[in-house]
């Protein structure tokens, strides 16, 4: 997927910002996504030439962590903890069934573009897994009726 030149403009402009700051990668790969909601991989050469990396390297930078996307999500982010706690009290059956009740695998949107389901390895709320976050909220002790209740909520 080529750039726009409005996703240009706004890659340049953190690139320019952040090329003087020591360890700049990781606050310019936040800036990036929290702005057009991903890190897309067109932006690579970009970001590599002006900080004077390899495009592999930017790849294995962005890769390496879970958080970021190249790719659009949907409207609405559905996170399941994968941490052991979670796990522990039930996390993987949660994670099947979102898997299920929504027809798509980690990584994919819903077909309306309404959730995308992303794992995520320790929300924080260990004392009451398992744990999700839709968005920016977190939600512990989820049952099977609380996924329905979100999936009805954000779709």
């Amino acid at each position: 997927m080529e750039l726009s030149e409005n996703q240009k403009i706004v890659i340049n402009r953190h690139v320019e910002a952040f090329l003087d700051k020591p360890g700049a990668l990781l606050p310019l790969m936040h800036a990036i996504q929290d702005d057009l909601g991903f890190v897309p991989e067109d932006s690579y050469p970009i970001i590599s030439k002006a900080y004077n990396l390899s495009v592999a390297e930017i790849h294995g930078f962005v890769t390496f962590y879970h958080h970021f996307r190249t790719h659009p999500s949907g409207k609405n982010i559905l996170q399941v903890c994968r941490a052991e706690s979670c796990q522990a009290m039930g996390s993987e059956d949660i994670e099947s069934y979102c898997k299920e009740k929504l027809g798509i695998d980690y990584h994919q949107t819903t077909k309306d573009d309404a959730i995308t389901l992303e794992p995520v390895y320790c929300l924080g709320n260990c004392a009451c897994s398992p744990a999700v976050m839709i968005n920016d909220k977190v939600v512990g002790r989820v049952t099977t009726d609380k996924i329905d209740s979100i999936i009805k909520a954000y779709k």
